[in-house]
């Protein structure tokens, strides 16, 4: 099984917003996922610069190929859970 890539953007604004408490994934991620993941921080992804459609929309983390926008703990747990469960599918 191929590791469930995530990007957490760390960036100031993301990181304001919530980024440092997803970050937590990388110390302490649920049990049923632990071994799956690969947690990767961006220092800044630059997708907040386009102020027409995503200002206030951090922070980002991008769960393989899949934007979360306003991400929290529990969106991007559940997401990776989704991914899992196709990939066992």
């Amino acid at each position: 099984m191929t590791k469930v890539t995530v990007k957490i953007c760390s960036g100031t604004s993301c990181f304001v917003m919530g980024a440092a408490q997803i970050q937590a994934l990388e110390f302490t991620p649920p049990a049923d996922i632990a071994d799956k993941i690969e947690i990767v921080e961006v220092r800044c992804m630059n997708l907040c610069k386009d102020i027409k459609t995503k200002y206030n929309k951090g922070p980002f983390v991008m769960v393989n190929d899949e934007l979360i926008e306003e991400a929290t703990f529990e969106k991007v747990v559940t997401k990776i859970r989704e991914i899992i469960k196709a990939q066992e599918g």
